[in-house]
């Protein structure tokens, strides 16, 4: 099974110079810098940028991020009074205002340190194309969670109507990365906040998206919370709630060399379609369950197991 890439295959700076295929293209308005900048301000822009007031600023609406460490952002307001801002935002005119397409960390500290000015680079960008470089900028950067870089996968299909394969395309991620991203949006609320504080790993999800019974389910992620579970044992505990059905339906515990099979089946099949496999399994029958997402999920899959039409 082929691996997806664990790193963006381009730049957030290369997309902006480039306009490069991943996001549509973008155009640079920016006015050169001015001669002076005002006293408050840490540095002065750099070539092709200009000073903006900061309280003409205002967040994306396709920020993927939910919440920003306050240490941290401490942190980067003391390195930018002591050394200055390196890295200008990136914005987009809006109306009187300007919205943030990089940078709301920095322009959050700029705020923190009340300086009232800031470098930016302001470019021409769709609703689409901004919402793509928010992401990709926040996917270059620490403090996305699992479940924020899902939902901002997530907006970027429903609200721009593209299919996994696009978004991908235009995030530099294999579409892969980006289908088994979205599964976790499938978890109970309550499991997608312990693994958004980080309480439970993306590899703990992954077994959990196993698990059927919703109820199961969470007790075997507050168990990994409280015992400290590996992967590995949670697989285990897991395939130990796993049933087959008989031809009559009634229900019969799988001996666990048998549901260390199936897992594994399950597992290898849903690596290569893509998609949750469910294999209901007893010696005598079966079935093969595959979740889809809406009519081009299917078509993918159909093509992949070669019935495509």
């Amino acid at each position: 099974m082929a691996t997806s890439k664990s790193r963006l295959g381009r730049g957030l700076g290369a997309l902006i110079a480039s306009g490069a295929t991943a996001a549509p293209k973008l155009e640079s308005k920016a006015a050169p810098a001015a001669a002076g900048h005002p006293a408050d301000a840490p540095s002065p822009p750099a070539s092709g940028f200009q000073e903006i007031a900061v309280h003409l600023v205002e967040p994306s609406p396709y920020q993927p991020r939910k919440d920003i460490n306050a240490e941290q952002l401490d942190e980067l307001a003391e390195s930018i009074r002591a050394e200055g801002l390196l890295q200008p935002i990136v914005v987009r005119k809006a109306g009187e205002k300007y919205q943030l397409i990089a940078g709301e960390r920095r322009w959050r500290a700029f705020q923190q340190l009340k300086i009232k000015s800031i470098p930016a680079r302001v470019l021409e960008a769709s609703d689409a194309s901004s919402a793509t470089l928010t992401l990709i900028e926040n996917l270059q950067r620490e403090g996305l969670n699992p479940i924020e870089e899902a939902y901002g996968y997530a907006s970027l299909i429903r609200d721009f109507d593209l299919t996994q394969e696009q978004a991908a395309e235009r995030v530099g991620k294999g579409r892969a990365t980006v289908a088994n991203s979205l599964r976790l949006l499938a978890l109970d609320a309550a499991i997608q906040g312990y693994l958004a504080k980080g309480l439970l790993s993306v590899g703990h999800a992954k077994v959990l998206l196993g698990v059927e019974d919703s109820a199961k389910r969470g007790i075997l992620a507050r168990r990994v919370i409280e015992e400290g579970l590996s992967v590995r044992v949670l697989e285990k505990l897991a395939s130990g709630h796993r049933t087959a059905r008989s031809g009559r339906g009634r229900g019969r515990a799988i001996p666990p060399a048998e549901a260390a099979a199936v897992a594994d089946i399950e597992k290898r099949l849903t690596g290569h379609l893509g998609a949750r496999v469910a294999l209901h399994h007893t010696p005598k029958r079966g079935r093969i369950v595959i979740e889809y997402a809406g009519n081009e999920d299917l078509q993918r899959i159909l093509d992949k197991i070669g019935v495509g039409t």
